[in-house]
C-alpha cells in the first residue's frame, strides 16, 4: 500500500523569529524534519509531500537533494494566499496564511492514497510513525463512516519552559475514539500547574490531557469534507478576516459531530521535541544527540545517493 507523509512547512515561524524548519539540530547539520522523514521511511511510507511557500522550494531541495533512498518520492506543494474555492479572494492586507486546514487543501491533486499529517518543526517519534502505518494496514477502503487516526501525546511531554504552545485538546470514549479536540492557542506550565489563556484570563488544565500535535493518519475521504468546511469558514462573516485560521483539529471535529467519521487515538508515550522559540533550540539539540547515545537513530541519517 502507497502510503504518504505530508509534512506542514510553509509557516515562516512568527514566535521563532525565522524559517525554525531548516534550523540544524543534528550532528550533521540534520533538520527536525529529516527525523521524521527517516522515521516514516522505516515505518513503510514512500511519498513525502512538503507543503511550503514557493519561495523557499530551492532551500528544500537543496536540502534533500541526494538524501532520500531509492523508491522513495519527493513532492512540492505551495500554500498560497490565493490559493482559495472560486468566487473568494483574500482580504487586502492580510499576509497571514490560512492555516493547517487550507494547507492540507494545497494537497489534493497529490494524494490518492492513505496519507499521514505533520507539522515541520516538531519531532514526533519512530512509535508515532509505526502506530500510523499499522493503522494505515488495517484500513479495508470501504469504511462507513469514514476511518481517521490521531497520535496523541500526554499534555505534560508537549510543554516548553520558554513560552506558550498552541495544542488541540482531545477527549475520547471507551472506544478510545476522538469525541472532540479543541484548539487552545496559549498553553504555558505555570507555577501551580499549566493553564491555558481564553478570554482575558488563565485556566487550568490537566498535565495529564491528551492533546494533539497535529499528527493525524487520514484516507483520501477526508479532503471533499475539508473542502466543505473550509467553504463554510470562507462564508463566515463574524470571523476575523485578518487573522481567523481553519484548523484541522476544527474540520475534524465537525465530522465527528456530524457522524462522517471514526478517529482512533493512537497514544504514545513519546516526548515531542520542537523549536517553537529560539531558546528552544539547545534543549532540542542536546535532546537528539541523547537519542544518538542511546541508539535510537545513526549518528548520519541518509547516506548520499543511495
Amino acid at each position: 500500500m502507497k502510503k504518504t507523509l505530508v509534512i506542514m512547512a510553509a509557516g515562516l515561524g512568527s514566535r521563532y523569529g525565522g524559517l525554525k524548519q531548516i534550523e540544524p539540530v543534528g550532528p550533521g547539520g540534520e533538520i527536525l524534519m529529516d527525523y521524521s522523514v527517516f522515521d516514516a521511511i522505516r515505518a513503510g511510507f514512500s511519498k513525502i509531500l512538503l507543503i511550503i511557500k514557493e519561495e523557499h522550494r530551492a532551500v528544500f531541495e537543496e536540502h534533500f537533494a541526494g538524501k532520500l533512498p531509492a523508491g522513495i518520492e519527493l513532492a512540492f506543494v505551495y500554500q498560497k494566499l490565493e490559493s482559495l474555492p472560486a468566487g473568494f479572494s483574500a482580504p487586502e492586507g492580510r499576509t497571514k496564511p490560512f492555516g493547517t486546514g487550507h494547507a492540507v487543501l494545497c494537497c489534493k491533486d497529490e494524494i490518492d492514497s492513505p496519507f499521514a499529517v505533520i507539522n515541520a518543526d516538531d519531532f514526533y517519534g519512530a512509535d508515532a510513525f509505526l502506530q500510523l502505518s499499522l493503522w494505515m494496514d488495517s484500513l479495508r477502503g470501504d469504511e462507513r463512516p469514514a476511518e481517521f487516526s490521531m497520535v496523541g501525546y500526554e499534555l505534560r511531554n508537549t510543554l516548553t519552559e520558554n513560552g506558550t504552545v498552541s495544542r488541540g485538546v482531545c477527549v475520547k470514549n471507551e472506544a478510545n475514539e476522538l469525541v472532540s479536540v479543541t484548539e487552545r492557542t496559549k498553553i504555558l506550565r505555570r507555577e501551580n500547574g499549566a493553564a491555558y489563556f481564553e478570554n482575558e484570563d488563565w485556566h487550568p488544565i490537566d498535565e495529564n490531557s491528551i492533546v494533539s500535535m497535529n499528527c493525524w493518519g487520514f484516507t483520501p475521504a477526508f479532503l471533499p469534507e475539508l473542502e466543505a468546511g473550509f467553504l463554510a469558514f470562507l462564508r463566515d462573516e463574524t470571523k476575523d478576516p485578518m487573522k481567523a485560521e481553519y484548523y484541522l483539529p476544527s474540520a475534524v471535529s465537525r465530522m465527528i459531530d456530524e457522524g462522517l467519521c471514526r478517529v482512533k487515538v493512537l497514544e504514545t508515550a513519546e516526548k515531542w521535541i520542537g523549536v517553537t522559540y529560539q531558546e528552544d533550540r539547545a534543549g532540542v539539540c542536546a535532546a537528539i544527540a541523547r537519542k544518538i547515545t542511546v541508539g535510537e537513530y545513526p549518528e548520519t541519517l541518509f547516506t548520499q545517493n543511495t
